[in-house]
């Protein structure tokens, strides 16, 4: 995820410069690429746990593949745009010492966080089991802001809806997302 979250800000970026007005497009069929050598890939005899992990990788990979296509057909053009910054992005920062100055040279000084909206977290790296990954949609999409909205504010959140319709399966998908 920090490297699809790198691609598509690169690709953001090449156009916000005007060097590269297709740069989405190209980097929607690099990932295309991508998910059909993992499908080939599950297609070959793997271990239970193997398939497992890679059924959640494809999960995520055709959610991101969406994501970037509905960013081309909203013409996204700035990495500020709401189309991206809804989105659950991962980044490898460095960390930052007492005085605000980011410690240089010390890959031990630097953690994922994930970040949403105006929303960032720090990733968790509890390992919640090698479990199939919730298909992510538009609804869930605005649960995960809504939700990492509520958290940022140090408040809470409670899904409302009928029985079976996936309110804990969404909560417990972000948790897992946040590996906390």
């Amino acid at each position: 995820m920090i490297k699809w979250t790198e691609g598509v800000e690169t690709a953001i970026y090449e156009i916000m410069k005007g060097k590269n007005s297709s740069a989405l497009k190209e980097f929607v069929e690099f990932s295309d690429k991508q998910l059909k050598n993992m499908i080939k890939l599950v297609r070959m005899k793997l271990e239970p746990l193997q398939r497992t992990a890679m059924g959640a990788l494809i999960v995520i990979d055709v959610h991101a593949i969406e994501v970037v296509r509905n960013m081309i057909n909203a013409r996204v053009e700035n990495i500020n745009d709401f189309p991206w910054t809804s989105q659950l992005r991962y980044y490898w920062e460095p960390m930052k010492d007492t005085d605000g100055e980011e410690y240089k040279g010390d890959d031990t000084k630097s953690d994922v966080f994930a970040k949403q909206t105006i929303t960032r977290f720090r990733y968790g790296y509890e390992y919640l089991g090698n479990g199939p990954r919730l298909v992510i949609t538009p609804l869930t999409d605005q649960c995960y802001m809504t939700l990492t909205g509520a958290l940022h504010l140090n408040f809470g959140g409670n899904p409302a809806g009928p029985a079976g319709t996936g309110k804990t399966e969404t909560t417990k998908d972000l948790a897992k997302a946040l590996a906390v």
